[in-house]
């Protein structure tokens, strides 16, 4: 355990009756006694996550738009209002995933990236090998930490500790977009399905606000709610449905691959080649007919032939059902079963999110 990574608010969490896990080269609170009460304050009124372990990455140089034109799958020149966010994949010229990021536009010479913390030597790595034919300076920001709040009432009970200047800003803050006020830098972005805020601080104040928030009434929550929350809301887990052996287009994720013009970047020619060769498999939600839960990894069967697996499942306590992310193939027929423990249990089709903005979103 000694040597796991520890954030900021490390000390916050135990100090707090966090059970702690590792989660990657961190120890991270896994839930601060259930998992369920955590998951349904974020559903219903308030929750915040300790996401410091992530890292933020600013990028600075005049051909800076066009360095991340080439990186980035999704097109860059959408991002024309400073703040305004997108959500791409960071591809291999195979077009396998390095990372799904998020990257701000913070000005013509400057866009901020949050990258995942499983990837984050690679994602540095990848972006400072190719820097320099673009003269982009790459600046890790290992002195910022990051707080996620999230739920219907995160903006309003966020705000109170945020200066004039940025409440003001935040207050009419759409969707996708950033304020900034100094060293700080709120996105009204998240990881959940809710409307929220991950909030980039310097990391010395982090802790403070991490203890202000809770006076306030917001709920800690672990890595546990995190992954139910994002599940409901069908939002993709890197290393579980998606990674370096797999494709956007393979992963739900082909509404973020910008190919309509002729703008070159890095994996473009391999995604042309597998639409071009038709029979790319078909990314799916499924919910569980019966009793059980749906896990990652469990095998999916048309008739007697199998035709993928599940890439992320669990049981939703918003639905009290099990559901699941899942890859088959391109023919897979509508009945579908799973194996679960050798025995064979039927799964309903059903397109995701299974659940946003505090309701279920399926029948």
């Amino acid at each position: 355990m000694s040597s796991l990574k520890k954030t900021i608010l490390h000390a916050a969490h135990r100090a707090m009756g966090a059970r702690m896990t590792p989660f990657g080269d961190w120890d991270m609170p896994l839930h601060y006694g259930s998992q369920i009460d955590e998951h349904h304050a974020v559903r219903r009124h308030v929750g915040m996550f300790d996401v410091c372990h992530m890292t933020v990455v600013d990028l600075r140089g005049e051909r800076v738009r066009d360095f991340l034109s080439y990186l980035l799958a999704n097109d860059v020149a959408k991002l024309q209002v400073p703040g305004k966010a997108l959500y791409s994949c960071m591809l291999k010229p195979d077009g396998g995933v390095i990372d799904d990021l998020i990257a701000y536009f913070m000005g013509e010479n400057g866009f901020r990236l949050v990258v995942n913390a499983g990837t984050m030597e690679k994602d540095i790595a990848w972006l400072q090998a190719k820097a320099p034919d673009y003269a982009v300076e790459v600046s890790p920001r290992f002195d910022l930490g990051m707080i996620a709040v999230q739920g219907p009432q995160a903006r309003d009970t966020a705000m109170p500790l945020m200066s004039d200047d940025l409440r003001h800003q935040v207050a009419e803050l759409k969707p996708f977009h950033a304020a900034t006020d100094g060293d700080w830098f709120v996105g009204r972005t998240g990881y959940t399905g809710e409307d929220g805020l991950e909030i980039i601080m310097p990391e010395n104040q982090t802790e403070s606000v991490w203890r202000q928030l809770a006076e306030l009434g917001v709920q800690p929550c672990g890595l546990a709610a995190r992954d139910t929350l994002r599940l409901e809301a069908g939002m993709n887990l890197y290393g579980h449905d998606m990674d370096e052996r797999v494709t956007p287009l393979a992963s739900g994720l082909g509404w973020t691959v910008a190919m309509k013009d002729d703008r070159p970047f890095i994996g473009r020619e391999a995604l042309q080649r597998q639409r071009d060769a038709g029979g790319i498999p078909r990314f799916i939600g499924l919910v569980l007919a019966g009793k059980g839960v749906l896990r990652d990894h469990q095998i999916l069967f048309d008739g007697e032939r199998e035709i993928g697996e599940i890439t992320s499942g669990g049981f939703s306590p918003t639905l009290q059902r099990s559901i699941a992310m899942a890859r088959v193939a391109a023919d897979a027929g509508e009945h579908l079963t799973v194996d679960i423990r050798g025995k064979r249990w039927p799964v309903i089709q059903v397109k995701p999110p299974f659940a946003r903005n505090g309701e279920g979103c399926i029948d």
